[in-house]
């Protein structure tokens, strides 16, 4: 099969439309564009060039967009084929697009596009099939990537022969080439626990335990000399292989080759899955493609102290009573491993992606954890529609027998109140999106879930949580009315507002009884928990309106760094105010 089978017209317009449709409603919800009446729909004008289209507009300004409905004219009113780069061309300066950025968001939304034709090209399991299909089915089956990221496929360094062989949604088996690394230049840390001899015994084969222990012999090395570092096969070819070659030179990186371990590429690109054996970690590797706001590289010093964040979230949530009864499970990051290059380590300055180069973490695979008749999905699959129309979500509810609004309440009961919980009594604060959540169905129903990336994504907002000084960078200082964003912001308007889109359309459950349920999975939270009654006047979650934080504007702003990552809250970009929906409800 060749790499460019789907570019085909038919293919590339209606993944063009696809992503037309998805960029004017983000773009409307962050306030960058306005769209006005236009009869039985609206209208969006640019210089000579006007879009007109059909869409559902919901609570938190949220825009639904018909992608077959969308025309595009010139100035003499002759209509023109959708197309991407000139929608962006036209609307650069209402999008904040200046001439460093232009070029490079291009081409991510070109790479976008093209992950849209890939998969309307491949036959995609319709949404009543995945609800048997296995965790990694469902996995490779996911087809909106971020909901609000529109650039959100870019991958650039990725070659059209990478993209079938390493993207998510190919679901290609992929073997990890291993470097060992003398242990005077590299670091390794784990939970207490565990160590280095752990992670031979547990996370790589015996066969290539035994293949790797000879070829160190035959440098007059052992393991006891070296730290193993898998790195992604990209990684190896472009990177490792070139930049990192006099280290190879100087014997103080030693290539040992594939182990016989087949993972599967996650959704978020550089996070690998072992299908042989499904019990060992998740494999983190480093990844030097630009993709959505960042390089994928990975720090070996910001990872030092990785196990350790881990370990003290784990404990905090699996020790707490509340949180035990919700049964939610982090999933701890149980390793760290990375190379420190001498010229870049005194050359390079702290976050540059000369210094994420060459490292790798370990976190708990959920296989091991389910219990009979469990099964895993990414919770991104709730937001997946297939070819079809038909939204997964709607499948599993038909799937568990229970009327959609206790389908739903059963969700939020698992997903946001341990959430809620862990803001108010600890100050806990996750990146709770679609792809850092796997939740537990048994039998189309939610009944727990799994949190994951912990080490990059959590923080603590309370100064009276104790928190060890070896992970102080844990703590972060932000004003009381930030704090309820956390769930308002990265829940409520980043994931649910898309679910209660896609139910009602699909007309499986009201927007209005939606919020609802939402609603009252809350306060009978609140409800049961008195003593934090404090916290739920500090940060509320009922308020009339809270302040919209635009994901897109940060990527049109910055497409090669989003955020700087010690300080995430002071790079954040807000427009204005939201609607809540929770708040007739109070």
């Amino acid at each position: 099969m060749s790499a460019i089978d789907h570019l085909t017209p038919d293919l590339w317009q209606r993944a063009t439309r696809n992503l037309l449709a998805k960029a004017i409603g983000e773009f409307a919800h962050e306030r960058l564009l306005v769209p006005v009446k236009d009869g039985e729909g609206y209208a969006l004008a640019a210089g000579a060039e006007r879009y007109r289209f059909t869409a559902h507009r919901f609570k938190l300004d949220h825009w639904v967009v018909d992608p077959a409905s969308i025309v595009r004219t010139d100035a003499h009113g002759t209509a023109l084929e959708p197309d991407a780069a000139a929608f962006f061309l036209s609307f650069k300066a209402e999008l904040g697009l200046d001439d460093a950025v232009l070029p490079v968001y291009l081409e991510e939304v070109a790479a976008t596009v093209n992950r849209g034709a890939y998969q309307l090209g491949e036959d995609q399991p319709r949404a009543a099939d995945l609800v048997d299909a296995g965790f990694q089915a469902i996995e490779a089956a996911m087809t909106g990537g971020h909901p609000c990221f529109v650039a959100g496929s870019g991958r650039l360094g990725f070659t059209a022969e990478d993209y079938r062989a390493y993207a998510p949604e190919t679901g290609a088996g992929v073997r990890l080439m291993w470097l060992a690394a003398r242990r005077e230049h590299a670091m390794f840390a784990a939970s207490p626990e565990l160590d280095f001899g752990w992670l031979l015994d547990s996370q790589l084969d015996a066969d290539s335990r035994e293949y790797f222990a000879s070829m160190l012999t035959d440098q007059g090395l052992s393991y006891e000399d070296v730290y193993l570092i898998p790195v992604h096969p990209w990684q190896w070819r472009n990177k490792i292989a070139v930049t990192f070659a006099p280290e190879i030179a100087a014997g103080r990186l030693v290539p040992l080759g594939e182990s016989h371990d087949e993972f599967q590429a996650q959704q978020s690109i550089r996070t690998f899955f072992n299908r042989s054996r499904p019990e060992a970690d998740y494999v983190k590797t480093a990844l030097s493609v630009l993709n959505m706001g960042f390089m994928r590289g990975l720090s070996t010093e910001y990872m030092e102290v990785t196990p350790a964040i881990s370990d003290y979230v784990a404990d905090l949530v699996h020790g707490d009573p509340t949180l035990k009864k919700t049964g939610v499970t982090v999933l701890r990051e149980r390793a760290a491993v990375g190379y420190r290059h001498p010229a870049y380590t005194a050359g390079a300055p702290k976050g540059s992606p000369y210094r994420k180069m060459l490292a790798a973490l370990w976190r708990e695979s959920p296989a091991p954890k389910l219990a009979k008749g469990e099964k895993a999905a990414t919770m991104a699959s709730l937001l997946h529609v297939d070819a079809d129309g038909k939204p997964f979500a709607s499948a599993l509810i038909r799937r568990s027998g229970l009327r959609p609004a206790d389908w739903l309440r059963g969700y939020l009961d698992a997903y946001l109140v341990p959430l809620a919980h862990c803001l108010y009594r600890y100050g806990l604060v996750f990146m709770p999106h679609g792809e850092n959540v796997i939740l537990v169905l048994k039998q189309g129903r939610v009944v727990r879930v799994f949190l994951k990336d912990i080490g990059e994504e959590c923080a603590v907002l309370e100064p009276s949580t104790e928190v060890p000084e070896a992970i102080a960078r844990l703590r972060a200082d932000v004003p009381d009315d930030v704090r309820a964003l956390s769930i308002l912001t990265d829940v409520v308007d980043c994931f649910l507002r898309f679910l209660a889109g896609l139910l009602h359309l699909d007309g499986v459950l009201s927007e209005d009884e939606f919020w609802r349920v939402a609603a009252e999975s809350l306060k009978a939270y609140q409800a049961a928990h008195p003593e934090l009654a404090g916290a739920f006047e500090r940060f509320p979650l009922f308020e009339d309106g809270f302040t919209l934080s635009c994901l897109n504007r940060l990527q049109l702003k910055n497409n090669q760094q989003m955020v700087n990552l010690e300080n995430q809250e002071e790079s954040l970009i807000y427009a204005g105010r939201l609607d809540n929906p929770l708040a007739p409800w109070r």
